[in-house]
């Protein structure tokens, strides 16, 4: 996928989080620890809605916002699609699993904050500034609840 704009990052984005979504669920069930199970689709269930929220910020965003360039960003960090799944969850316990995650995460999260600190319009850094927000709190929201999982 050829990246331009920020509403491209924002479809990479959706996909990153719909193909997320779907290689935990199909790991799942091969995971021989309950935990990492339990884990896996725990995580599944909340990258299907993170992909339904960026899909929201995708269609009802500023279109000044959505149509500013980012070559720059792009072109000095190339963004590898969906590296995630290098990573076989299958075979990973519950703490492997976090940290693949978490570090996907954090690269994205990275990605929105370097581009909110390029934007030129007020509009565009208040998308990158917000969509960082969303995945940082959604990053801790799932570490908590993967934590909690360990007190079952």
């Amino acid at each position: 996928m050829q990246i331009e704009t920020l509403k491209d990052v924002l479809h990479w984005t959706r996909e990153f989080h719909q193909h997320l979504s779907q290689c935990l669920s199909h790991c799942a069930d091969k995971n021989m620890d309950e935990r990492a199970r339990m884990i896996l689709a725990y995580l599944s269930d909340h990258e299907k809605a993170l992909t339904k929220v960026v899909s929201g910020f995708e269609t009802s965003g500023d279109e000044h916002a959505l149509n500013t360039w980012c070559y720059e960003y792009v072109a000095k960090h190339p963004i590898v699609r969906h590296a995630h799944c290098d990573a076989p969850f299958a075979e990973l316990d519950a703490t492997q699993i976090m940290e693949v995650i978490v570090d996907q995460h954090q690269q994205v999260i990275e990605l929105y904050r370097y581009l909110a600190s390029r934007a030129d319009i007020p509009s565009a850094k208040e998308l990158m500034e917000s969509l960082r927000s969303l995945e940082e709190h959604e990053m801790m929201r799932m570490a908590q609840s993967a934590n909690r999982f360990g007190d079952l």
